[in-house]
């Protein structure tokens, strides 16, 4: 059921892009209300908005994974993302061993606090900060970049990467041929992925020859006959898939925490005097900014009617899990942040067998970051000369933070 069939969805066909990556609330506040599956012009696709539809699709039998367009034209094939079958569980398998709660816990601590304590170190006796820039993003990225094998890429390298790639795979406008509205939008992604082959393929070469600890040396290796190895063309599209999503979410994640945070200052005060509520705090940041906003989608294998609406086989779905996170037939007041919110199952890291496999190490890389920050500037306060915006509707988070405290 299109626009066409739904006069009284004819305003959807006047929702942009800018206005999705700007402020996608009050486009799915109203498609929450009025059509919690809707078919969006912009995007060349139905939406799901709410966290039943969400949950459903994403769990349904009749469904299974696909790419987004632009994912796909960014990644290629086959992301992790975007795959069924026999591929799906051989991708799993792959990356799945390092990021299990047993493992992470061997050496989550001596991974992540030293990489903290390090970026602290560079202003923690400035009085001042931009902590997206300065700790959140670095600390995310160089924690997942150590672990994948890149110590010999830069922090900022790391986030210049996932930036890049982020801007392309959310070019998602298409026109009324349903082409890429943007095509040259692709173009800072694809120099993302040329330097990163051009820095991982050595490191692949000698991992093939010398396998190590590295998560990369792992994927190659595990579970290959001996004298084997994944082919690096199969493995780079979920490389990618790493280089974006998986360090994007904690640095994001725990950056929306501390605006949601700031927004609450006996809140703030209660977590910085009990660390032990660190997680909880997480948790609710996750759900009040869901850092992976809009960025996967399943495809009918047969017809089928979800919400009221009838669905060729074939027909793609884009899962809005920020705004499932901010329905109000589940969470009473969802745009406010509010540490002691009931604890409810939110969906910022999915649903199905296509949830995220990184859920334990992202949270536990967030939590470390903040407990550190807390201890050693436990007097944090937002700068409110300067204002927060976020951005982004594919991945979402602030793009800056500024704060203070007194030396």
């Amino acid at each position: 059921m299109t626009t066409t069939e739904r006069p009284d969805l004819a305003w959807l066909d006047e929702v942009t892009m800018t206005q999705l990556e700007r402020n996608p609330y009050e486009v799915y506040e109203r498609l929450r209300a009025e059509a919690p599956l809707a078919f969006v012009p912009v995007l060349g696709s139905y939406v799901a908005s709410t966290a039943e539809v969400c949950r459903e699709v994403a769990t349904s039998p009749d469904f299974e994974a696909v790419i987004t367009p632009a994912g796909g034209r960014t990644f290629g094939h086959p992301a992790i993302i975007g795959v069924n079958g026999d591929i799906h569980a051989d991708l799993r398998s792959m990356v799945e061993p390092a990021l299990q709660p047993a493992e992470v816990d061997r050496w989550i601590d001596d991974l992540v606090r030293p990489i903290a304590r390090r970026y602290l170190e560079r202003f923690e006796n400035d009085g001042h900060a931009e902590l997206v820039a300065q700790y959140c993003e670095p600390v995310s990225v160089r924690s997942l970049g150590d672990l994948l094998g890149l110590q010999e890429v830069d922090s900022d390298k790391l986030r210049e990467w996932f930036a890049k790639l982020n801007r392309s795979f959310t070019n998602a406008a298409v026109d009324e041929n349903g082409e890429f509205a943007n095509p040259e939008g692709f173009a800072e992604g694809d120099q993302a992925k040329a330097e990163i082959r051009a820095v991982v393929d050595p490191l692949i070469d000698r991992w093939i020859e010398h396998p190590d600890d590295s998560a990369i040396s792992h994927w190659l290796h595990d579970g290959m006959p001996p004298g084997q190895t994944r082919d690096r063309e199969y493995i780079y599209p979920t490389i990618y898939v790493y280089l974006l999503g998986a360090m994007q979410e904690p640095g994001h994640g725990m950056a929306s925490t501390l605006v949601g945070l700031f927004s609450r200052p006996e809140q703030l005060e209660e977590v910085v005097d009990d660390p032990t509520l660190i997680p909880r705090a997480i948790a609710e940041g996750l759900r009040w900014t869901s850092p992976i906003w809009s960025a996967t989608a399943r495809i009918s294998t047969k017809p089928v009617t979800i919400a009221g609406v009838d669905l060729p086989a074939g027909t793609p779905v884009m899962l809005s899990y920020g705004s499932a996170n901010h329905d109000t037939g589940k969470y009473e007041a969802p745009s406010q942040y509010d540490l002691h919110r009931p604890p409810l199952p939110h969906l910022a890291f999915g649903a199905g067998n296509h949830a995220c496999a990184g859920i334990y190490f992202a949270n536990h890389v967030m939590r470390i970051a903040l407990e550190e920050l807390f201890e050693a500037i436990p007097n944090l306060e937002r700068d409110t000369r300067e204002g927060v915006e976020f951005w982004g509707w594919g991945f979402r988070g602030p793009t800056s933070l500024h704060v203070t405290w007194e030396v």
